[in-house]
C-alpha cells in the first residue's frame, strides 16, 4: 500500500511557504487568522493537490498491489473498483479505452495494478487511473516468459527463414490437445466440413497443470512416429497461468525440432505463448487453425467446375477454329482441283482437235477414199498395182463399196509428162 500523506505533507510545506498567487495576508488578518498561512479556496486547494500528485515521479506511473473489491463496469464501458489491503483502500478507475485486451477483474482476488495517482477535482477524491493489471503471480510469470522468449530468439528459434510452409494437400493431420472439451470437437467439425477426406489423428495430452508440458511433448513425439503430415498444438483460452505449459522451454524446443510443420492454435486471439513464436504458423484460435490447414472442398469443387467449363469452352473454340480452317482448306482444294480439271479439259480439247485434224477419217471426209485389194486387204497406193478384173474395197468418208477394175491408167512418168 502506498502512503500518500508523507508526499503531500512534504510537497505542501515546500509549495505553500510563499505561493505566487496567495491571497493578501491582510485578508487572513481581516478574518481573524492573524498573519498565519494563506487561505485557499476549495478549488485552489484541490487543484494544488492534483498538481502535486501529477508531478510526482513515483505516483505518475506505479504498480500498486492489493485485493480488488467490488469491481463494477457501467454502460460507458468504464470500470470502477477499490484496491485494498488491511485497513487501507484506494479507489481505482479503468477507462474503456484502457481495458481493451485486459481480462475482467475478479472480486476478492489479489492484483498488481499499474496506473497514475491523481485527483478527481469534482469531488476532491484521489484515485488510481489504471492502465494495466495482472493477478498476483502473473508478474513473475511474465518475467519468466520474457527471459525465455529472449533466449530462444537469440538461439534463432523464431527466425522467419526456419518457418516451413504447410502442405497444400495434407492426408493425415495430428492434433495434440485434450480428448475432451470444445477444442477437439471444433477441430473435427471444421475439418469435416472443409475437407472430409483428411485423416485426423488425436494424441491426447494435458493442457494445463504441472505435468502438462511433459504430456504435450509426449503427444508430439507420438504424432511424429505415426507419420502425420503436420501437427496442430491446440487448447482453449485461459489465464497466463492456465496457458503456462505452452511457455515451457521443453515444449518450445520440441516444437522447433519437430520434423513436420507445426501450427499453434493456443488460446484466444489476444493470447500469445512461446509456442506461437516457435511454431511454423500461429493461428488465433483452434478453429482458425483448422480453417487454414486444409483446403475447402466446396471451393475446390467450384474451382474444378470452373476449370471444366473453361476447358470445354477452350476445346469448343479450338474445334471451331479447326473446323473453320478445315473448311477453308477444303474450299482451296476444291478450287485448285476444279482449276486443274479445267486445264486438263482444255488440254484434252486441244489434243482432240489435233487428233481429229490428223485422222484419216477427216481426210476421207474431204472427198478422199482408201482403196484396198479385197483378196489381200493391202492398200493400193498406185494404179500400177492394180490389174483389170481385180476386186477392190473402197472406203469413203461415209460408208464403203466394192468395185471391179475394168482398166488401169498408170500415172505417166515425169519424162513422159515433159516429152
Amino acid at each position: 500500500m502506498i502512503d500518500l500523506l508523507p508526499h503531500l505533507r512534504a510537497r505542501a510545506t515546500e509549495s505553500l511557504v510563499d505561493p505566487p498567487d496567495a491571497p493578501d495576508p491582510g485578508f487572513s488578518a481581516a478574518l481573524g487568522f492573524g498573519l498565519g498561512p494563506a487561505v485557499l479556496s476549495v478549488g485552489e486547494a484541490t487543484t494544488h493537490i492534483k498538481s502535486l500528485l501529477d508531478d510526482d515521479p513515483t505516483l505518475g506511473d506505479c504498480w500498486v498491489r492489493g485485493e480488488v473489491s467490488d469491481p463494477r463496469t457501467y454502460g460507458s464501458g468504464h470500470t470502477y473498483f477499490t484496491l485494498k489491503d488491511g485497513g487501507s483502500q484506494l479507489k481505482c478507475v479503468l477507462f474503456r479505452q484502457r481495458s481493451r485486451g485486459l481480462d475482467p477483474l475478479e472480486n476478492g482476488r489479489q492484483y498488481v495494478v499499474r496506473g497514475s495517482v491523481s485527483v478527481y477535482e469534482a469531488n476532491g477524491v484521489y484515485q488510481l487511473y489504471v492502465t494495466d493489471h495482472r493477478p498476483v503471480g502473473v508478474g513473475e510469470l511474465y518475467q519468466q516468459f520474457e527471459l525465455l522468449k529472449a533466449r530462444l530468439e537469440a538461439d534463432g528459434l523464431f527466425a522467419p527463414e526456419r518457418k516451413r510452409p504447410l502442405p497444400r494437400w495434407p492426408r493425415r493431420i495430428g492434433v495434440a490437445t485434450s480428448a475432451q472439451g470444445a477444442v477437439i470437437h471444433d477441430l473435427r467439425q471444421v475439418l469435416g466440413r472443409r475437407f472430409p477426406l483428411v485423416e485426423l489423428v488425436l494424441a491426447p495430452c494435458l493442457v494445463q497443470g504441472a505435468t502438462a508440458a511433459r504430456s504435450i511433448v509426449a503427444s508430439l513425439s507420438a504424432l511424429v512416429a505415426h507419420g502425420v503430415d503436420l501437427v496442430v498444438v491446440a487448447r482453449g483460452g485461459g489465464s497466463l497461468e492456465d496457458l503456462w505449459a505452452y511457455n515451457e522451454e521443453m515444449v518450445a524446443r520440441t516444437i522447433a525440432g519437430c520434423p513436420v510443420p507445426v501450427v499453434s492454435g493456443v488460446g484466444h486471439e489476444t493470447d500469445f505463448t512461446i509456442a506461437d513464436f516457435v511454431a511454423d504458423v500461429r493461428a488465433p484460435t483452434p478453429s482458425a487453425a483448422a480453417e487454414m490447414i486444409v483446403p475447402d472442398a466446396g471451393e475446390l469443387t467450384r474451382a474444378l467446375a470452373s476449370l471444366t467449363t473453361r476447358a470445354e469452352r477452350a476445346v469448343q473454340a479450338q474445334l471451331w477454329v479447326s473446323r473453320s480452317d478445315l473448311d477453308e482448306r477444303e474450299a482451296r482444294q476444291r478450287r485448285a482441283l476444279l482449276a486443274r480439271l479445267e486445264r486438263a479439259e482444255q488440254r484434252l480439247a486441244a489434243l482432240d482437235g489435233r487428233l481429229a485434224a490428223l485422222s484419216p477419217l477427216a481426210v476421207l471426209g474431204r472427198g478422199y477414199s482408201v482403196v484396198r485389194d479385197t483378196a489381200t486387204g493391202a492398200v493400193l497406193r498406185s494404179a500400177a498395182h492394180a490389174h483389170p478384173g481385180q476386186v477392190l474395197d473402197i472406203q469413203l468418208g461415209e460408208g464403203a463399196l466394192s468395185a471391179t477394175v475394168n482398166s488401169v491408167r498408170p500415172t505417166p512418168s515425169k519424162a513422159e509428162q515433159h516429152g
